[in-house]
Protein backbone atom coordinates (compact mmCIF):
# COMPACT_ATOMS: atom_id res chain seq x y z
CA UNK A 1 0.00 0.00 0.00
CA UNK A 2 1.58 3.07 -1.14
CA UNK A 3 -0.37 6.02 0.79
CA UNK A 4 0.23 9.71 0.13
CA UNK A 5 -1.67 13.27 1.34
CA UNK A 6 -4.19 14.62 -1.49
CA UNK A 7 -1.88 17.54 -2.02
CA UNK A 8 1.11 15.28 -2.47
CA UNK A 9 -0.89 12.96 -5.43
CA UNK A 10 -1.87 16.45 -7.28
CA UNK A 11 2.00 17.13 -6.80
CA UNK A 12 2.50 13.51 -8.31
CA UNK A 13 0.28 13.42 -10.91
CA UNK A 14 1.75 17.18 -12.47
CA UNK A 15 5.03 15.77 -12.54
CA UNK A 16 3.98 12.45 -14.31
CA UNK A 17 1.95 14.10 -16.96
CA UNK A 18 2.37 17.99 -16.27
CA UNK A 19 0.21 19.02 -19.63
CA UNK A 20 -2.27 16.39 -19.21
CA UNK A 21 -5.92 18.30 -18.88
CA UNK A 22 -7.12 18.40 -15.38
CA UNK A 23 -10.35 20.26 -15.36
CA UNK A 24 -12.26 22.09 -17.97
CA UNK A 25 -15.30 24.57 -17.26
CA UNK A 26 -16.76 26.71 -19.19
CA UNK A 27 -14.70 26.49 -22.82
CA UNK A 28 -11.77 26.65 -19.87
CA UNK A 29 -9.04 24.05 -19.54
CA UNK A 30 -6.09 23.39 -17.17
CA UNK A 31 -3.34 21.41 -16.64
CA UNK A 32 -2.36 19.36 -14.01
CA UNK A 33 0.84 21.46 -13.50
CA UNK A 34 -1.30 24.36 -14.18
CA UNK A 35 -4.06 23.62 -10.97
CA UNK A 36 -0.88 22.36 -8.75
CA UNK A 37 0.86 25.44 -9.40
CA UNK A 38 -2.45 27.65 -8.86
CA UNK A 39 -3.33 25.23 -5.60
CA UNK A 40 0.05 25.80 -4.45
CA UNK A 41 0.19 29.63 -4.54
CA UNK A 42 -3.52 29.91 -2.83
CA UNK A 43 -2.21 27.49 -0.43
CA UNK A 44 0.63 30.37 1.23
CA UNK A 45 -1.85 32.97 0.41
CA UNK A 46 -4.47 31.09 2.79
CA UNK A 47 -1.88 30.30 5.26
CA UNK A 48 -1.11 33.85 5.81
CA UNK A 49 -4.31 34.31 6.67
CA UNK A 50 -4.36 31.70 9.76
CA UNK A 51 -5.50 28.65 7.67
CA UNK A 52 -3.68 25.54 9.22
CA UNK A 53 -3.57 21.95 10.18
CA UNK A 54 -7.39 20.60 11.35
CA UNK A 55 -9.16 24.20 10.19
CA UNK A 56 -12.58 24.16 8.44
CA UNK A 57 -12.54 26.57 4.97
CA UNK A 58 -15.87 27.47 4.21
CA UNK A 59 -15.95 27.44 0.12
CA UNK A 60 -19.13 29.40 -1.74
CA UNK A 61 -18.61 29.12 -4.72
CA UNK A 62 -20.29 27.74 -7.71
CA UNK A 63 -19.10 25.03 -9.54
CA UNK A 64 -15.70 26.41 -11.26
CA UNK A 65 -12.39 25.71 -11.74
CA UNK A 66 -11.60 27.88 -9.21
CA UNK A 67 -13.78 25.68 -6.79
CA UNK A 68 -11.16 22.80 -7.15
CA UNK A 69 -7.94 25.08 -6.93
CA UNK A 70 -9.52 26.31 -3.98
CA UNK A 71 -10.00 22.78 -2.29
CA UNK A 72 -7.10 21.74 -3.47
CA UNK A 73 -5.11 24.63 -1.61
CA UNK A 74 -6.76 23.84 1.78
CA UNK A 75 -5.55 19.91 1.33
CA UNK A 76 -2.51 21.04 1.22
CA UNK A 77 -2.07 23.00 4.45
CA UNK A 78 -3.87 20.00 6.11
CA UNK A 79 -7.59 21.59 6.38
CA UNK A 80 -10.99 20.23 5.43
CA UNK A 81 -12.60 21.79 2.93
CA UNK A 82 -16.57 22.42 3.62
CA UNK A 83 -18.94 23.30 0.42
CA UNK A 84 -21.96 24.91 0.75
CA UNK A 85 -23.89 26.39 -1.71
CA UNK A 86 -23.26 29.68 -3.46
CA UNK A 87 -26.48 30.69 -3.52
CA UNK A 88 -27.33 30.59 -0.02
CA UNK A 89 -28.82 33.70 2.11
CA UNK A 90 -26.65 35.64 4.16
CA UNK A 91 -28.28 34.42 7.47
CA UNK A 92 -28.16 30.42 6.76
CA UNK A 93 -24.99 30.43 5.37
CA UNK A 94 -23.60 32.50 8.45
CA UNK A 95 -25.45 30.07 10.61
CA UNK A 96 -22.93 27.45 8.75
CA UNK A 97 -19.78 29.21 9.12
CA UNK A 98 -20.61 29.74 12.90
CA UNK A 99 -21.14 26.30 13.24
CA UNK A 100 -17.94 25.36 11.48
CA UNK A 101 -16.22 27.85 13.10
CA UNK A 102 -14.15 28.44 9.82
CA UNK A 103 -10.80 30.08 9.64
CA UNK A 104 -11.29 31.47 5.98
CA UNK A 105 -14.85 32.08 4.17
CA UNK A 106 -14.32 31.63 0.10
CA UNK A 107 -17.07 33.35 -2.24
CA UNK A 108 -19.11 34.76 0.28
CA UNK A 109 -18.60 37.28 2.87
CA UNK A 110 -19.27 36.61 6.45
CA UNK A 111 -19.47 38.91 9.56
CA UNK A 112 -16.29 38.32 12.09
CA UNK A 113 -14.89 36.14 9.75
CA UNK A 114 -11.90 36.58 7.21
CA UNK A 115 -13.60 36.12 3.54
CA UNK A 116 -12.20 36.22 0.19
CA UNK A 117 -14.24 36.96 -2.62
CA UNK A 118 -15.00 34.82 -5.97
CA UNK A 119 -12.20 35.47 -8.72
CA UNK A 120 -9.72 36.59 -5.78
CA UNK A 121 -6.14 36.56 -6.91
CA UNK A 122 -3.20 35.44 -4.32
CA UNK A 123 -0.20 37.73 -4.39
CA UNK A 124 2.02 37.54 -7.35
CA UNK A 125 5.30 37.44 -5.61
CA UNK A 126 4.07 33.89 -3.32
CA UNK A 127 5.85 31.24 -4.37
CA UNK A 128 3.93 28.25 -6.86
CA UNK A 129 6.55 25.45 -5.69
CA UNK A 130 5.54 22.31 -3.92
CA UNK A 131 4.77 22.84 0.11
CA UNK A 132 5.86 20.90 2.87
CA UNK A 133 3.80 17.72 3.03
CA UNK A 134 0.71 17.49 5.28
CA UNK A 135 -2.34 15.54 5.53
CA UNK A 136 -5.73 16.27 6.72
CA UNK A 137 -7.27 14.76 9.60
CA UNK A 138 -10.33 15.19 7.81
CA UNK A 139 -11.33 14.84 4.13
CA UNK A 140 -14.36 17.01 4.23
CA UNK A 141 -17.17 18.81 6.00
CA UNK A 142 -20.38 18.63 3.76
CA UNK A 143 -23.78 20.44 5.19
CA UNK A 144 -27.05 18.73 5.69
CA UNK A 145 -30.15 20.13 7.29
CA UNK A 146 -31.27 18.02 10.70
CA UNK A 147 -34.48 17.65 11.60
CA UNK A 148 -34.86 20.36 13.99
CA UNK A 149 -34.81 22.72 11.03
CA UNK A 150 -30.97 23.65 11.86
CA UNK A 151 -27.89 23.02 9.93
CA UNK A 152 -25.33 20.38 11.17
CA UNK A 153 -22.16 19.18 9.17
CA UNK A 154 -21.06 15.85 8.94
CA UNK A 155 -17.50 15.63 8.99
CA UNK A 156 -15.45 12.41 7.10
CA UNK A 157 -13.97 10.21 9.46
CA UNK A 158 -11.22 9.73 6.74
CA UNK A 159 -8.24 11.69 6.49
CA UNK A 160 -7.36 13.52 3.58
CA UNK A 161 -5.06 10.63 1.65
CA UNK A 162 -4.83 8.66 -1.16
CA UNK A 163 -3.74 4.88 -2.08
CA UNK A 164 -2.16 4.50 -5.08
CA UNK A 165 -1.79 1.07 -5.20
CA UNK A 166 -5.74 0.50 -4.48
CA UNK A 167 -8.17 -0.69 -7.07
CA UNK A 168 -10.07 2.38 -8.35
CA UNK A 169 -13.44 2.37 -6.59
CA UNK A 170 -17.13 3.45 -7.25
CA UNK A 171 -16.94 2.11 -10.70
CA UNK A 172 -13.98 4.68 -12.04
CA UNK A 173 -10.82 3.84 -13.98
CA UNK A 174 -7.83 5.59 -14.20
CA UNK A 175 -6.49 8.47 -16.87
CA UNK A 176 -10.57 8.75 -18.10
CA UNK A 177 -13.17 11.56 -18.54
CA UNK A 178 -16.00 12.33 -16.31
CA UNK A 179 -18.42 14.95 -16.96
CA UNK A 180 -19.44 16.61 -13.23
CA UNK A 181 -23.02 17.79 -14.16
CA UNK A 182 -23.92 18.27 -10.33
CA UNK A 183 -23.17 21.11 -7.57
CA UNK A 184 -20.19 20.83 -5.90
CA UNK A 185 -21.70 21.61 -2.44
CA UNK A 186 -23.65 18.49 -2.28
CA UNK A 187 -21.68 15.56 -1.05
CA UNK A 188 -21.75 13.19 -3.74
CA UNK A 189 -20.80 15.93 -7.12
CA UNK A 190 -17.72 17.04 -4.39
CA UNK A 191 -16.73 13.41 -3.52
CA UNK A 192 -17.06 11.60 -6.61
CA UNK A 193 -14.96 14.53 -9.04
CA UNK A 194 -12.57 15.08 -6.40
CA UNK A 195 -11.59 11.15 -6.39
CA UNK A 196 -11.34 11.19 -9.89
CA UNK A 197 -9.61 13.66 -10.33
CA UNK A 198 -6.86 11.96 -8.10
CA UNK A 199 -7.23 9.14 -10.61
CA UNK A 200 -5.75 11.20 -13.38
CA UNK A 201 -9.40 11.41 -14.61
CA UNK A 202 -10.19 14.66 -16.86
CA UNK A 203 -12.83 16.44 -15.27
CA UNK A 204 -15.33 18.40 -17.46
CA UNK A 205 -17.23 20.29 -15.16
CA UNK A 206 -20.86 22.24 -16.17
CA UNK A 207 -21.31 25.31 -14.03
CA UNK A 208 -24.97 24.42 -13.39
CA UNK A 209 -26.92 21.25 -15.06
CA UNK A 210 -28.53 21.09 -18.13
CA UNK A 211 -29.46 18.40 -20.19
CA UNK A 212 -28.61 18.79 -23.56
CA UNK A 213 -25.42 20.24 -22.30
CA UNK A 214 -25.24 16.99 -20.45
CA UNK A 215 -25.38 15.04 -23.54
CA UNK A 216 -23.07 17.55 -25.55
CA UNK A 217 -20.07 17.66 -22.95
CA UNK A 218 -20.48 13.70 -22.88
CA UNK A 219 -20.23 13.37 -26.46
CA UNK A 220 -17.72 16.12 -27.17
CA UNK A 221 -15.15 14.85 -24.59
CA UNK A 222 -15.89 11.19 -24.73
CA UNK A 223 -16.69 10.72 -21.24
CA UNK A 224 -16.46 7.64 -19.38
CA UNK A 225 -18.31 8.17 -16.46
CA UNK A 226 -20.97 10.27 -14.85
CA UNK A 227 -23.05 10.43 -11.24
CA UNK A 228 -26.81 11.58 -11.82
CA UNK A 229 -29.64 12.38 -9.60
CA UNK A 230 -33.45 11.02 -10.97
CA UNK A 231 -34.23 14.20 -11.64
CA UNK A 232 -31.49 14.79 -13.78
CA UNK A 233 -31.98 11.44 -16.03
CA UNK A 234 -35.67 12.37 -16.01
CA UNK A 235 -35.09 15.84 -17.77
CA UNK A 236 -32.53 14.29 -20.21
CA UNK A 237 -34.24 11.32 -20.82
CA UNK A 238 -37.53 13.92 -22.01
CA UNK A 239 -35.26 15.89 -24.56
CA UNK A 240 -36.61 15.54 -28.22
CA UNK A 241 -33.50 14.99 -29.70
CA UNK A 242 -31.64 13.05 -27.14
CA UNK A 243 -30.54 10.33 -29.58
CA UNK A 244 -29.00 12.61 -31.69
CA UNK A 245 -25.76 12.56 -29.41
CA UNK A 246 -23.23 10.24 -29.00
CA UNK A 247 -23.21 8.84 -25.93
CA UNK A 248 -21.48 5.42 -26.96
CA UNK A 249 -18.74 6.56 -24.68
CA UNK A 250 -20.44 6.00 -21.48
CA UNK A 251 -19.15 3.10 -19.45
CA UNK A 252 -20.86 3.98 -16.23
CA UNK A 253 -23.94 5.94 -15.60
CA UNK A 254 -24.07 6.01 -12.02
CA UNK A 255 -27.45 7.37 -9.98
CA UNK A 256 -28.12 8.20 -6.21
CA UNK A 257 -29.89 10.61 -3.44
CA UNK A 258 -33.14 9.80 -4.23
CA UNK A 259 -35.61 7.27 -5.51
CA UNK A 260 -35.30 6.49 -8.83
CA UNK A 261 -39.02 5.57 -10.64
CA UNK A 262 -38.45 2.08 -12.33
CA UNK A 263 -40.55 3.27 -15.82
CA UNK A 264 -37.47 5.73 -15.72
CA UNK A 265 -35.22 3.65 -14.89
CA UNK A 266 -36.50 0.53 -17.35
CA UNK A 267 -36.29 3.52 -20.59
CA UNK A 268 -32.34 4.43 -18.83
CA UNK A 269 -31.66 0.41 -19.30
CA UNK A 270 -33.81 0.15 -22.93
CA UNK A 271 -31.48 3.10 -24.28
CA UNK A 272 -27.81 2.51 -22.81
CA UNK A 273 -27.92 -0.97 -21.82
CA UNK A 274 -28.15 -3.21 -18.35
CA UNK A 275 -24.22 -3.19 -18.04
CA UNK A 276 -23.99 0.71 -17.71
CA UNK A 277 -26.36 1.78 -15.71
CA UNK A 278 -25.72 1.16 -11.62
CA UNK A 279 -27.47 2.55 -8.48
CA UNK A 280 -26.06 3.30 -4.92
CA UNK A 281 -27.62 3.60 -1.36
CA UNK A 282 -25.64 5.00 0.75
CA UNK A 283 -25.43 8.30 3.17
CA UNK A 284 -23.18 10.87 3.45
CA UNK A 285 -22.18 9.41 6.78
CA UNK A 286 -20.86 6.50 4.97
CA UNK A 287 -21.50 3.89 7.17
CA UNK A 288 -22.74 1.34 5.03
CA UNK A 289 -23.84 1.07 1.18
CA UNK A 290 -25.61 -1.10 -1.49
CA UNK A 291 -25.05 -1.08 -4.90
CA UNK A 292 -27.32 -2.62 -8.06
CA UNK A 293 -26.52 -2.74 -12.04
CA UNK A 294 -29.05 -2.59 -14.37
CA UNK A 295 -28.52 -6.17 -15.60
CA UNK A 296 -29.59 -7.10 -11.30
CA UNK A 297 -32.27 -5.04 -11.30
CA UNK A 298 -34.17 -6.59 -14.06
CA UNK A 299 -34.38 -9.83 -11.95
CA UNK A 300 -34.85 -7.61 -8.70
CA UNK A 301 -37.19 -4.47 -10.05
CA UNK A 302 -37.16 -1.65 -7.05
CA UNK A 303 -34.17 -2.79 -5.31
CA UNK A 304 -30.97 -0.60 -4.40
CA UNK A 305 -28.95 -3.58 -4.40
CA UNK A 306 -27.24 -5.68 -2.02
CA UNK A 307 -24.72 -4.60 1.02
CA UNK A 308 -20.93 -4.19 -0.67
CA UNK A 309 -19.85 -1.67 2.38
CA UNK A 310 -20.21 -2.16 6.17
CA UNK A 311 -23.57 -4.33 7.21
CA UNK A 312 -26.72 -3.07 7.12
CA UNK A 313 -29.98 -4.96 8.97
CA UNK A 314 -33.96 -4.32 8.94
CA UNK A 315 -35.80 -3.85 12.40
CA UNK A 316 -39.08 -3.17 13.93
CA UNK A 317 -39.60 -0.36 16.68
CA UNK A 318 -38.32 -2.98 19.00
CA UNK A 319 -34.83 -3.58 17.44
CA UNK A 320 -36.24 -7.10 16.33
CA UNK A 321 -34.37 -8.00 13.20
CA UNK A 322 -37.09 -8.56 10.47
CA UNK A 323 -37.49 -11.15 7.66
CA UNK A 324 -37.19 -10.91 3.79
CA UNK A 325 -40.35 -9.01 2.71
CA UNK A 326 -40.89 -7.11 6.48
CA UNK A 327 -40.65 -3.71 6.06
CA UNK A 328 -39.10 -1.78 9.05
CA UNK A 329 -35.44 0.68 9.62
CA UNK A 330 -32.62 0.52 7.78
CA UNK A 331 -29.63 0.15 10.64
CA UNK A 332 -26.41 0.36 9.24
CA UNK A 333 -22.79 -0.55 10.69
CA UNK A 334 -19.69 0.21 9.20
CA UNK A 335 -17.12 -2.14 7.45
CA UNK A 336 -15.65 -4.39 10.49
CA UNK A 337 -12.04 -3.55 11.58
CA UNK A 338 -12.35 -0.18 10.48
CA UNK A 339 -9.56 2.14 12.48
CA UNK A 340 -12.46 4.81 13.87
CA UNK A 341 -15.75 6.37 12.73
CA UNK A 342 -16.95 7.12 9.59
CA UNK A 343 -18.03 10.30 10.05
CA UNK A 344 -18.92 12.67 13.33
CA UNK A 345 -21.41 14.95 13.65
CA UNK A 346 -21.02 18.77 14.51
CA UNK A 347 -24.71 20.15 15.47
CA UNK A 348 -26.31 17.09 15.57
CA UNK A 349 -26.70 13.58 17.52
CA UNK A 350 -26.16 10.53 15.72
CA UNK A 351 -29.32 7.67 16.26
CA UNK A 352 -27.36 4.71 17.84
CA UNK A 353 -29.00 1.75 18.69
CA UNK A 354 -27.75 0.27 22.23
CA UNK A 355 -25.23 -2.70 20.20
CA UNK A 356 -24.09 0.16 17.92
CA UNK A 357 -25.72 0.43 14.63
CA UNK A 358 -26.93 3.60 13.42
CA UNK A 359 -29.61 4.70 11.43
CA UNK A 360 -30.91 7.66 9.03
CA UNK A 361 -34.49 7.35 9.96
CA UNK A 362 -34.80 5.13 6.10
CA UNK A 363 -37.28 1.96 5.78
CA UNK A 364 -37.13 -0.47 3.68
CA UNK A 365 -36.64 -4.31 3.29
CA UNK A 366 -35.09 -6.97 2.03
CA UNK A 367 -35.57 -10.00 -0.03
CA UNK A 368 -34.55 -13.67 0.52
CA UNK A 369 -31.57 -12.83 -1.65
CA UNK A 370 -30.24 -9.88 0.60
CA UNK A 371 -31.40 -7.33 -2.05
CA UNK A 372 -32.73 -4.38 -0.47
CA UNK A 373 -35.78 -2.40 -1.26
CA UNK A 374 -36.73 1.78 0.17
CA UNK A 375 -40.33 1.53 1.36
CA UNK A 376 -40.00 5.55 2.39
CA UNK A 377 -37.14 8.18 3.25
CA UNK A 378 -37.98 9.34 6.89
CA UNK A 379 -41.29 10.15 7.51
CA UNK A 380 -40.88 14.05 7.31
CA UNK A 381 -37.57 14.49 4.67
CA UNK A 382 -38.59 15.69 1.15
CA UNK A 383 -36.32 14.62 -1.90
CA UNK A 384 -36.26 16.96 -4.19
CA UNK A 385 -34.33 16.83 -7.17
CA UNK A 386 -31.59 14.85 -5.31
CA UNK A 387 -31.47 17.21 -2.30
CA UNK A 388 -32.69 17.04 0.98
CA UNK A 389 -35.17 19.36 2.35
CA UNK A 390 -36.29 18.98 6.04
CA UNK A 391 -39.87 20.71 6.51
CA UNK A 392 -39.23 22.35 9.98
CA UNK A 393 -36.71 24.69 8.21
CA UNK A 394 -38.87 25.59 5.80
CA UNK A 395 -41.78 26.22 8.13
CA UNK A 396 -39.96 28.06 10.82
CA UNK A 397 -39.36 30.67 8.08
CA UNK A 398 -42.62 30.53 6.63
CA UNK A 399 -44.20 31.42 10.25
CA UNK A 400 -41.91 34.62 10.58
CA UNK A 401 -44.54 36.06 8.17
CA UNK A 402 -46.55 38.56 10.23
CA UNK A 403 -49.58 36.51 8.57
CA UNK A 404 -48.70 33.43 8.89
CA UNK A 405 -50.05 31.45 12.37
CA UNK A 406 -48.79 27.83 11.49
CA UNK A 407 -47.81 25.94 8.72
CA UNK A 408 -47.14 22.50 7.46
CA UNK A 409 -44.89 21.53 4.85
CA UNK A 410 -44.78 18.25 2.90
CA UNK A 411 -43.28 16.65 -0.51
CA UNK A 412 -46.58 15.73 -3.08
CA UNK A 413 -45.33 13.43 -5.66
CA UNK A 414 -43.71 15.07 -8.91
CA UNK A 415 -42.29 13.44 -12.41
CA UNK A 416 -39.52 15.68 -12.75
CA UNK A 417 -38.18 15.99 -8.75
CA UNK A 418 -39.34 12.70 -7.37
CA UNK A 419 -41.08 15.56 -4.81
CA UNK A 420 -42.26 18.89 -4.44
CA UNK A 421 -42.07 21.25 -1.78
CA UNK A 422 -45.50 21.90 -0.33
CA UNK A 423 -46.56 24.41 2.02
CA UNK A 424 -50.05 24.38 3.75
CA UNK A 425 -50.36 27.76 5.40
CA UNK A 426 -52.23 28.45 8.57
CA UNK A 427 -52.96 32.31 8.66
CA UNK A 428 -53.66 34.88 11.35
CA UNK A 429 -57.13 36.16 12.04
CA UNK A 430 -58.33 38.82 9.85
CA UNK A 431 -54.84 38.74 8.23
CA UNK A 432 -54.78 39.58 4.49
CA UNK A 433 -53.50 36.52 2.79
CA UNK A 434 -50.23 37.14 0.84
CA UNK A 435 -50.20 36.43 -2.99
CA UNK A 436 -47.87 33.31 -3.76
CA UNK A 437 -45.52 35.67 -4.82
CA UNK A 438 -45.11 37.24 -2.20
CA UNK A 439 -44.48 34.80 0.44
CA UNK A 440 -42.10 33.46 -2.46
CA UNK A 441 -40.07 36.96 -2.39
CA UNK A 442 -40.30 36.38 1.52
CA UNK A 443 -38.60 33.01 1.84
CA UNK A 444 -36.11 33.69 -0.83
CA UNK A 445 -34.48 36.12 1.96
CA UNK A 446 -34.08 33.38 4.21
CA UNK A 447 -33.81 30.04 2.57
CA UNK A 448 -31.70 28.79 -0.11
CA UNK A 449 -34.32 28.76 -3.82
CA UNK A 450 -34.62 24.89 -3.98
CA UNK A 451 -36.11 24.97 -0.19
CA UNK A 452 -38.91 27.34 -1.25
CA UNK A 453 -42.25 25.95 -1.49
CA UNK A 454 -42.92 25.40 -5.62
CA UNK A 455 -46.80 25.68 -4.50
CA UNK A 456 -49.14 26.89 -1.46
CA UNK A 457 -52.61 26.46 -0.37
CA UNK A 458 -54.35 28.61 2.70
CA UNK A 459 -56.30 27.26 5.01
CA UNK A 460 -58.16 28.21 8.38
CA UNK A 461 -58.28 25.55 10.54
CA UNK A 462 -55.60 24.59 12.74
CA UNK A 463 -52.70 22.59 11.45
CA UNK A 464 -51.48 20.79 14.92
CA UNK A 465 -52.90 19.92 18.09
CA UNK A 466 -52.39 20.83 21.43
CA UNK A 467 -49.03 18.92 21.80
CA UNK A 468 -47.69 20.33 18.66
CA UNK A 469 -48.06 17.44 16.77
CA UNK A 470 -49.10 16.78 13.17
CA UNK A 471 -50.84 14.27 11.23
CA UNK A 472 -48.59 15.26 8.30
CA UNK A 473 -48.70 12.04 6.41
CA UNK A 474 -52.39 12.42 6.08
CA UNK A 475 -52.02 15.71 4.96
CA UNK A 476 -49.44 14.48 2.41
CA UNK A 477 -51.83 11.66 1.29
CA UNK A 478 -55.03 13.96 1.06
CA UNK A 479 -53.29 15.64 -1.56
CA UNK A 480 -51.35 13.01 -3.42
Amino acid sequence: MAVVSIGRRLTDLAAADPDRPAVTCDERTVTRSELERRANRLARAYAELGVGPGELVTIALPNSIEFYEAAWAIWKLGATPQPVSWRLPDRERQAIVELADSRLVLGATAPGRISLPAGWEPPASLSDEPLRDVVSPCLKAPTSGGSTGRPKLILSGDAGVFDTEARPGRLMERERTQVVAGPLYHNAPFLYSTSGLLLGNHLVVERRFDAGNTLRLIERWACDWIFLVPTMMSRIWRLPDRLAYDVSSLRVVLHLAAPCPPWLKQHWIDWLGPDRIWELYAGTEAQASTLISGREWLDHRGSVGRVVSGAMRVRDRSGADLGPGQVGEIWMRPPEGRDGPTYRYRGAEARRSVDGWESLGDLGWMDADGYLYLSDRRDDLILAGGANIYPAEVEAALEEHPAVSGSVVIGLPDDDLGQRVHAVVCLEPGATAPTEDELRRFLGERLVRYKVPRSFEFVSELLRDDAGKVRRGALRDERS
